[in-house]
């Protein structure tokens, strides 16, 4: 069998073509644009590119966007002095703090201050706590597992009953991937680095989410037939020539390089039921997450 592909850019542009209709019909209602902030500290290549896109998705779905740097060497006060300015702007409805910041700054102080209003990454405490218990529920749910969870529901797999796998915990992805399908009614494991026998609970797994950052660890014989899975790693490996030398970039003079996830696809998906790929599956979610976290904040703070 192969497996019906989860075609994470299509349903993504849904996503975000709802949150733009949405946000137009607040403009013309005469409410305010919903705001998004970012923080940016230091210079990392990678992080500045994440918050560019966020910046451009801004500006197509008609919203503000308003971004904030500091140096890499910013204090801890410089950091937690912004976001209170950010938490006390009216026009300001959602607040991202990019990760991860500077070896010396205090991460889990900063994210706490957030006012969990305008917390749209759902990072704070607060939203994960609720997140964590029964019958609560987060203003906001952190956007990759948000997204994975959606995709899911997307293309009609069933989650309530089902055995699932996360391959992962990760605060980011892994622990509130887990936490959400418990919500669904999903029997949940979590797999780690000293979890015994991997592949042997990864192939009891009715929906896999992996997000563990490790270059195509999970192969073929690891899934379940007709198993869900869901992969969120994204990770760079060379591509090669026919003999096997590097690919060279005329462009940049540098190899060439290729994305691919946690899991080998063109394996599984030879097992497999479902399957989202890499790139074109989670990563667009993310984002298409966030706008509509940020909307959801618009329309929390002014109705």
């Amino acid at each position: 069998m192969t497996a019906q592909l989860i075609d994470g850019t299509a349903i993504a542009r849904k996503v975000r073509d709802n949150v733009k209709e949405e946000v137009a019909k607040r403009n013309a209602a005469g409410k305010p644009k919903p705001g998004l902030a970012t923080v940016l500290v230091g210079d990392r290549v990678d992080s500045a590119a994440y918050v560019g896109m966020k910046q451009k998705a801004c500006a197509e779905l008609g919203m503000n966007s308003f971004h904030n740097t500091l140096p890499a060497n910013a204090t801890q006060e410089q950091v937690e002095d912004l976001v209170k300015k950010l938490n006390a702007d009216p026009t300001v409805n959602g607040i991202l703090v990019q990760l991860p910041l500077p070896s010396h700054l205090d991460e889990e102080r900063v994210l706490q201050l957030i006012n969990i209003e305008k917390d749209v990454d759902g990072f704070s405490p607060l939203n994960i706590g609720r997140l964590a218990q029964k019958g609560r529920e987060p203003l906001f749910v952190p956007c990759t597992p948000y997204g994975c969870i959606y995709l899911l529901k997307e293309v009609g797999v069933k989650i309530s009953g089902a055995n699932a796998v996360v391959l992962g915990r990760s605060n980011i992805v892994g622990m509130p991937a887990a936490l959400l399908l418990v919500q669904e009614n999903a029997t949940v494991t979590i797999v780690h680095s000293r979890t015994q026998n991997i592949a042997d609970v990864v192939r009891r797994a009715d929906i896999l989410i992996a997000a563990i950052g490790r270059t195509e660890m999970v192969r073929g014989d690891w899934i379940k037939p007709g198993a869900a899975v869901i992969d969120v790693g994204i990770n760079g490996v060379p591509v090669l020539n026919p003999d096997g030398t590097p690919a060279i970039s005329e462009k940049t003079g540098k190899p060439k390089q290729k994305l691919v996830g946690d899991v080998n696809f063109e394996e599984a998906k030879e097992v497999a039921g479902f399957i989202t790929p890499v790139p074109g599956g989670v990563g667009p979610m993310t984002i298409a997450m966030l706008m509509a976290n940020t909307l959801r904040a618009a329309q929390i703070q002014f109705p």
